[in-house]
Parts: structure tokens; sequence; C-alpha cells
């Protein structure tokens, strides 16, 4: 059997429903993909019908295209230019309301953010590392990781890889071992369409209950368990990682910083897209008054002139300072601050690049030419 191939129930294409409703009735709001703009994105679903059936999408360095597949598979696409991120970290948020009485008394109101129990449908392998890897940078800041109490996530394991993907260089996929409640792996072939299920949790467990299954042969259970090998052998890029923290380090100097800078339109595009990137801002705002004010944080990049800015200018005035700075920190010093690579190979950075530059290609040009300087 193949490894992984255990601890499957096979449950058939309109069980996906059953679970949708299922995930509803416990108050759930259930984020997953769906098609808009010419893209498949995250948004609210609330049945089967709002998923990108028979949709998949085509990726390449700075390349997008959605395409019909020749089958009705419901997760038959690669990730998208949304990630989970904008859950655990809002993208604007209120942070603070001050209002000054007649008597100049300031009174400050912390804002509230709404509570909500999410279902996160849909989340690959990577989603599920870059959750974990940012929950560990928020820790219980203002802005802290949803509870997993509260939120409800059902993986889909992945059966091909885009072109951009290198999870498996970077030890974070294909396969989903772990961070799931439920874990489907899409399944269409001579048998019909079905989905080999996976419990990782005692709440996923119990919400099988109500779900109709029965336990896969051992057939199924390997056509399931063989699928994310069949992706990881479509693997669209690769990145060794041995000794890249050291190799970046000892390459501050290297002209390919200023070779990348040339292409590189610093307009943020890869960290908007990335499921790790952190970096935020604070705008206060006020009325003409003085009686009211309030304190918004929303995101920010590395790449902006202004995000380094101290008194007197940015650090980090060029172009190439900023590639520079958001590469070595992904992919080094994100170790020495959270023992782990800020990376979990998506590819999102290199599909959304405008100008097609790829993270894979300047750590392999490095590579090939270490330790050379400007001179």
């Amino acid at each position: 059997m193949t490894q992984g191939a255990r601890n499957y129930q096979h449950m058939e294409r309109r069980g996906l429903d059953a679970l949708l409703a299922a995930l509803t009735s416990r108050g759930y709001t259930i984020i997953g993909p769906v098609v808009r703009d010419g893209a498949i994105v995250l948004d609210q679903v609330e049945t089967s019908t709002d998923l990108p059936i028979g949709w998949t999408d085509d990726q390449d360095a700075g390349s997008y295209r959605l395409r019909r597949r020749d089958d009705d598979a419901c997760f038959g696409h690669v990730v998208g230019p949304h990630s989970f991120k904008r859950f655990q970290l809002p993208a604007e948020r209120r942070v603070f309301s001050a209002q000054r009485d007649p008597d100049g008394a300031v009174t400050i109101e912390p804002a509230q953010d709404e509570p909500r129990r999410l279902a996160f449908l849909g989340a690959r392998s990577c989603d599920l590392h870059a959750m974990g890897i940012l929950g560990a940078v928020l820790g219980s800041g203002p802005a802290p990781d949803p509870g997993r109490d509260e939120t409800f996530i059902v993986a889909v394991q992945c059966g091909e890889a885009g072109g951009t993907c290198f999870c498996s260089s970077m030890g974070t996929g294909p396969r989903a071992d772990a961070g799931f409640d439920l874990a489907l792996t899409e399944v269409i072939d001579e048998g019909g369409h079905w989905f080999g299920v996976q419990t990782g949790s005692a709440a996923g467990a119990e919400l099988l209950t109500e779900l109709p299954l029965r336990p896969a042969s051992d057939a199924e259970a390997t056509v399931a368990a063989g699928a994310p090998e069949r992706a990881a052998a479509q693997m669209g890029r690769t990145m060794p990682t041995e000794g890249l923290p050291d190799l970046l380090m000892r390459n501050l100097e290297h002209p390919r910083w200023e070779a990348v800078a040339e292409r590189c339109l610093s307009c943020a595009s890869c960290t908007m897209a990335c499921p790790t990137c952190f970096c935020v801002e604070v705008a206060d705002t006020g009325d003409a008054t003085g009686a009211t004010a309030e304190r918004t944080q929303r995101w920010s990049s590395c790449f902006t002139v202004d995000h380094s800015y101290l008194n007197g200018g940015s650090v980090r005035p060029t172009t190439s300072s900023r590639y520079r700075q958001w590469m070595t920190h992904k992919l080094s010093t994100w170790w020495d601050q959270f023992d782990s690579s800020g990376c979990v190979g998506c590819g999102r950075c290199i599909t959304w690049c405008p100008a097609a530059i790829d993270i894979t290609e300047e750590v392999a040009a490095i590579r090939a030419t270490d330790g050379e300087t400007v001179g």
C-alpha cells in the first residue's frame, strides 16, 4: 500500500454538500475557493455550486490564466492570489478610537473585533504551514491568530502541482499531514467522483458522524494516498534549502541584488500575495475640532520607501536594498526570529509579480556565483 494509505473514509461527491451543511448548522461561516474577476479567490461559500467546479489555473512567472478542465473537479486548481492570511491579519482594522469631551477629558475605546466562527475550506498543505508560521509571528499581539477552537479547517490534498509551486523543496507539502480538522482528497476515476476523507481532530471526527461515509477499501485508500505523490512529481519549481540562510548572509554585496532591482517595480504585489508577510503600518486620523480621533492598522510592505523611514530618511532608499531585505528576511533571518523559514513554497510571489521575478531563480543565481561581489 502506498505510504499514507490508511484511515480513509469514502465520501461520494454529494457528501460535500452534507459537509457544508453540517458546518453551517454549527454556526460557521465557510470561506473557500470561488471564481471571480478571472481568478480563483477566497470568499464565502454556502453550497458546493459556489466552488470553481470544472476550472483549473495555469500559472508561470508573471502569468495566471483560468482554463476549463475536462471534468467537474471541485478543487482541480492550485493556490490563487488570496491566502487565509487576511483572516489572521486583516488587511485593515481599527485599533482604537478616542473622544475628547467638552471638559478636555479623553476617553479611549479599544476596537472590539466582531467574533466569527470561520471554516476554511480547501486549504492546501502550504496554506496550513503558512497559517502556523504566521500564527507564531503574531502570537498574542493585537491581531492574534484565530483561535483553533473557533476555526474549523477542511484541507484539500493536492493532486497536481502548479507551474510555480515549490513546496516540496521547503518541506511544506504537497501532502497535508497536520493542522487540519478534516482533509479531503478528490478523486475522479472509473469508480465515479468521490473523496477520500481523513480526520485530524476530535472536532473533525465528531462532524463525520453526520456525513454519508463508508470505510475506504484498500484500493481506494491507495489511490487517495497517491495523489500528493503525483503532485510532488509535477512540482513546477525547486529551491534547494541546504545552507541557504548562510548563503544569503555572506552574499549581501552580491551583484544579483542590483540585477533584480533593474526589473523590480517595488509594487509590493509579492508581499500582498504572500501568506506569511506581516508588515503593517498605522495611520492616525481625527476631525477638524480635535474631538474625535482614530488609529487604524493596515497592511504595508518592506518594498515601500516609507516603510523603513526613520528621522532623516529611509533606511532602504533603493530597490535593490528593499528586495534584498525581503528575500534575506524570508529565507534567512526569519530563522533567527521565529525558528523557521518564512517561505512555504506556494509560488504566489512568482505568479503575481508583474515583472515575472522568480525567487527560486534568484536563489539559484546567487548559489551559482557564491562569493561574487560588485567590483
